[in-house]
């Protein structure tokens, strides 16, 4: 008998032994970060920045594959026994030695992970983690001049760019109530001290929301800068406008954290269901799988095992929330986020691509 016969038969073996759980149930338990597991994060220390955001300095597991500056990452984080997912720019460098990676999380009203990360997350916690994505990242070539407009946690992408690479020529324009709201603005002052950049804070207790016109003033060669804004809606949507007024509309890069606001039910409240491809709406609890809605209401459902093991029902949810019966975790649509129909109940208004 090979070796790898041998293992084979030894793993089934503990297979039988550790049933109903899997050997890799108890592997986690002792290594949770160990190369081929699913991929998770441990949570190492928490800084406070301002009085309302932090830095979470996680320690990737193996799996991880590393970041452009300027990415962000989804986190799933268990809220009160519930798993919650939530997408976080990455503050740190890419060539940070430990290995470590930190997101700055501001703390935003009724915000369940937010408020969690930022006031009772401890050291030593364990939390789930997808590979980094986005595309709100700077060019492989440096441009010759830059300009960042950011509002609020904003900053907090593009202070990841700031750390990762200097750049020759680059202009801030951040927005804040305060002073002391200003994420990261001791080290902000640095880099204009060093002359690494030039910064322009609008307090928007004392100043008022910034009026994009002017710009004009604040940055007379805007127009000629790649600019990269994050920040609300409303600065991003003027900020759009007044670039295509002005036809530069390719020179502007924006992050939106999110595309809208998801309504998500309590406890077993449910939702309406909408099923896109056929044009059917129906309302639904919140303990019956989706596959029963939609059989219920005459659309065609794929199925297989109904029991969450086959993946034979997965679908795209295209809108809103569900919960997973088994485990209460909530998953809020995002482009590419497929479902498990026959073990996910609505969690609020949802739309089903089917």
């Amino acid at each position: 008998m090979t070796s790898t016969a041998l293992r084979s038969r030894a793993w089934k073996l503990l297979e039988m032994v550790t049933t109903p759980l899997l050997p890799s149930d108890y592997l986690d338990l002792v290594s949770p970060l160990r190369a081929g597991a699913d991929l998770r994060g441990r949570i190492e220390a928490v800084h406070p920045e301002t009085g309302d955001a932090a830095t979470v300095v996680i320690r990737p597991g193996r799996g991880w594959r590393g970041h452009t500056a300027g990415q962000y990452v989804r986190i799933g984080v268990d809220v009160d026994g519930v798993r919650l997912w939530r997408a976080y720019s990455i503050t740190s460098p890419t060539n940070r030695q430990d290995g470590r990676v930190t997101i700055t999380v501001k703390a935003i009203p009724d915000g369940k992970v937010s408020n969690h990360l930022v006031r009772r997350a401890k050291p030593g916690t364990l939390v789930q983690l997808d590979q980094a994505t986005g595309d709100f990242v700077l060019p492989r070539a440096k441009p010759a001049k830059v300009l960042y407009l950011t509002a609020g946690s904003g900053i907090t992408p593009v202070m990841g760019m700031l750390r990762d690479i200097e750049l020759d020529d680059a202009v801030m324009i951040h927005c804040a109530p305060q002073p002391q709201d200003v994420i990261f603005r001791d080290e902000l002052h640095v880099l204009v001290a060093d002359k690494k950049l030039r910064l322009t804070e609008v307090h928007t207790d004392t100043d008022g929301m910034l009026d994009i016109a002017r710009l004009d003033d604040l940055v007379p060669d805007w127009a000629e800068r790649e600019t990269w804004a994050c920040g609300p809606a409303g600065l991003l949507d003027a900020a759009e406008e007044h670039w295509t007024e002005h036809g530069v509309r390719e020179r502007l890069h924006t992050e939106r954290f999110r595309p809208g606001i998801i309504v998500t039910g309590d406890g077993d409240s449910g939702g309406e269901v909408t099923f896109s491809a056929t044009g059917k709406t129906v309302d639904a609890d919140g303990a019956t799988p989706l596959l029963d809605v939609g059989e219920e209401a005459g659309v065609l459902m794929p199925s297989g095992c109904r029991m969450g093991i086959c993946f034979g029902c997965v679908t795209p949810l295209k809108a809103g929330a569900v919960r997973d019966l088994r485990t209460g975790e909530i998953t809020e649509a995002e482009p590419g986020v497929l479902i498990q129909t026959c073990v996910s109940a609505a969690a609020g208004p949802c739309d089903i691509e089917r």
